[in-house]
């Protein structure tokens, strides 16, 4: 089933986060890392989707990382390093242990970046990264730009 476009500039700010009956997958060294169907995405202007992955739905050694960041609308994001065999990916996953106002549902769901791990799908399409090194979004066939992240677009 093809799915409608969906322009990053159609999305609100501040972000809206929706459940997705979509099945969420990330792999890395052969093994599955996640696998949900319970997942919820972060929508936010000039942004691909964000999936935030529950917990239980997580199959993967992690361990928490010493970084740290801060965004003005879901508050403090904490930082998990991904231990998968021998394999150790730094900053592989984040959440926000403590959500701001409006987020509590984020509490408890981890975020994967897709360009750190070996796949990230979506109804089993593979998704493609946001550019930059610090964003996280997944970007599928039915999402339009421009995206921000690329050189050039950090003042959006």
């Amino acid at each position: 089933m093809q799915r409608p476009m969906e322009s990053v500039w159609d999305y609100p700010r501040p972000p809206r986060v929706e459940p997705t009956p979509r099945r969420i997958v990330v792999r890395h060294g052969g093994r599955t890392v996640a696998d949900s169907q319970r997942a919820v995405r972060v929508l936010e202007t000039s942004h691909p989707p964000v999936y935030y992955i529950p917990r239980d739905d997580v199959a993967a050694h992690l361990e928490p990382s010493r970084t740290s960041t801060l965004c003005e609308f879901k508050g403090v994001a904490g930082y998990w390093d991904l231990h998968v065999g021998d394999a150790v990916i730094q900053d592989a996953a984040w959440e926000y242990a403590a959500p701001s106002a409006g987020y509590e549902v984020l509490r408890g769901r981890l975020a994967f970046y897709p360009g750190k791990v070996d796949e990230c799908t979506v109804d089993g399409e593979r998704v493609v990264p946001q550019s930059g090194d610090f964003y996280g979004g997944w970007v599928t066939a039915e999402i339009a730009g421009p995206i921000k992240g690329a050189p050039g677009t950090q003042g959006w």
